[in-house]
This record gives structure tokens, sequence and C-alpha cells, in this order.
């Protein structure tokens, strides 16, 4: 039976960070919350050994895509393990694109995690979503959280995950047509003296920001006019390190009424957090193994 699978869009409720690696890598405590909006992915194995991106979006058919990077470690892991010949382990995969490129909600990171995920069950290659997590590092840093599948706190450079439960809420997702690169952002960043790791019973007490808003705005004018716009009706900030703004609210129906003010120029959505990402909760429904 073939089946499509919710990549889901992520928001970081709040993002601080506390130091830099000799390598250039940052360190980070953010609280990442789950969507119930994302992309969708079908995959389909196949026993010809090639693994085959097929979508509208022309520009993400190259081998740097996420998803085709992910496929190829997992299957070069599982030839190395299993000792299979590698014709067993190839797919198809037609993607579905919603989530906006370089806005901050994880599209790219949810891509290569629901690739694994879901290439682990097919392929029969029984990784633990623990050793799928690690494996993911080689990627990028935000997809350990995405293959866990819970809200949850992320340290150090993505690798230390805290989760946690929080009241599911709506939000108002604004994306202003401004794609953005996460080095690009960082690189803006200058470390701050005082910047250090705190407990998280404080974060989670403390009022919620991300560092890297104030770069952004200052950087992009309109940004900072649909912040202000939004911050008379509800706490809003950035995600990520993307340009996509959220409104947090207490119900659907408040949030459209907020929606429905936005200005032509802007793209936005509606969207319900989840404390449990919709992949893992197909996996639940379909009583299908992660191993």
């Amino acid at each position: 039976m073939i089946h499509t699978w919710l990549s889901p869009a992520k928001i970081n409720l709040f993002l601080y960070v506390t130091g830099i690696r000799s390598d250039g890598y940052h360190y980070i405590q953010s609280l990442f919350q789950f969507l119930n909006y994302g992309d969708t992915l079908t995959i389909i194995p196949n026993k010809k050994g090639t693994i085959e991106l097929f979508t509208e979006n022309n520009s993400l058919l190259n081998v740097k895509n996420s998803i085709i990077v992910a496929a190829e470690l997992l299957k070069e892991k599982a030839f190395y393990s299993s000792g299979k010949e590698s014709s067993h382990f190839g797919a198809e995969i037609f993607l579905n694109k919603k989530i906006p490129i370089g806005s901050g909600l994880g599209g790219g990171s949810s891509n290569a995690a629901t690739t694994l995920v879901v290439l682990n069950n097919l392929w029969k290659t029984k990784f633990t979503l623990k050793e799928l997590a690690t494996l993911s590092l080689k990627i990028g840093s935000d997809i350990p959280a995405f293959i866990m599948g819970n809200t949850t706190i992320v340290e150090g450079i993505g690798e230390i995950l805290h989760p946690i439960n929080r009241e599911e809420k709506w939000y108002l997702i604004v994306y202003p047509n401004i794609p953005m690169l996460t080095k690009n952002i960082f690189s803006n960043y200058s470390i701050k003296k005082n910047a250090k790791k705190k407990p998280i019973d404080f974060l989670l007490k403390s009022q919620f920001h991300n560092d890297f808003e104030n770069i952004v705005k200052k950087k992009f004018k309109k940004i900072k006019k649909i912040i202000s716009m939004l911050s008379l009706y509800a706490p809003s900030r950035i995600t990520g390190t993307g340009s996509c703004i959220f409104s947090e609210f207490d119900d659907k129906k408040s949030a459209q009424k907020i929606y429905s003010l936005l200005p032509h120029n802007v793209q936005g959505f509606i969207a319900k957090s989840v404390n449990i990402s919709p992949l893992h909760r197909a996996f639940y429904k379909r009583n299908m193994q992660f191993f």
C-alpha cells in the first residue's frame, strides 16, 4: 500500500545563542513546536537501487536537496550494516512543497527527517530513532528534533533534546516573500559577552525571545512592519533564522480574524500546534513500527 506522509513545519517559540564552536557551529537553546501543517512526501521503494525525487519545484531537483542527501546517507549506512545488495535500497520520492524555502519553518530539515524515518521502515533497516537522529547530524542540526517527533527544548548544536508538553495553541504564520539563508543570518550575529546556557525552568517561565529578530528587522523593514502590526493583537516574532512571523492565539477564530487584516502582498496560513509530530501520529495510526 502506498502512503503519503506529512512533513510538518515547526516554529521556534524561542531561540537563544549560547556560544560558538571552533568550527563555526553555534550553540543554541530553542523551543521547537510542531504544527499540523507542512509538505507531503509519497515514498515508493524499489529494487533498482536508484533514488529519484519528483516535484513541481524545479529548484529543488539537485543532488544537494536534503531529501536525496538523507536517502543516500541511509542507503550507505544500511548497505554496510546489512550486507544486502545496494539495489535493495531504492525509492521514488514525490514531494508536494508547501513550506516556503528560507522561511524558518524547517522545511528542508523536516523533509530529511521524514525521508529517514519512512525509508527506515520501508527498507526494513531497523535503525532506532536515536540512531537516525545521530546519523542526521551529518546533514543538519535541526533534523534530530524532527526525527524524535516531540515538542522539545533543543540544546547544543541540535543534538541535545528535552521533550516537553505544552498547551496546544493556534498560530497565524505570515511569510513576507523573503527567503533567507541560515548561514547569512548567523554570519551577521555577534555573540553577546554575557551569553550563556540557562536552566530550562527559567527559560519556560521567562518571556520568549529570538536573538536574531533585531538583525532581521533591521535588515528587512517589511518584516519589522509586519511584526509591529501583528503585535497589536497577539505575541508575534520571527521563527528560527527565517523570515516567517508567527502570532499566537488561544483559538482558531481569533487567528482567522487577524488573518483577514493582512496586506495582499504577503502569504499566510493558520495552523494548530501539536505535541506529537503528525509524522509520528501517522505511524501510530497505521500500526507501523519505527524500529
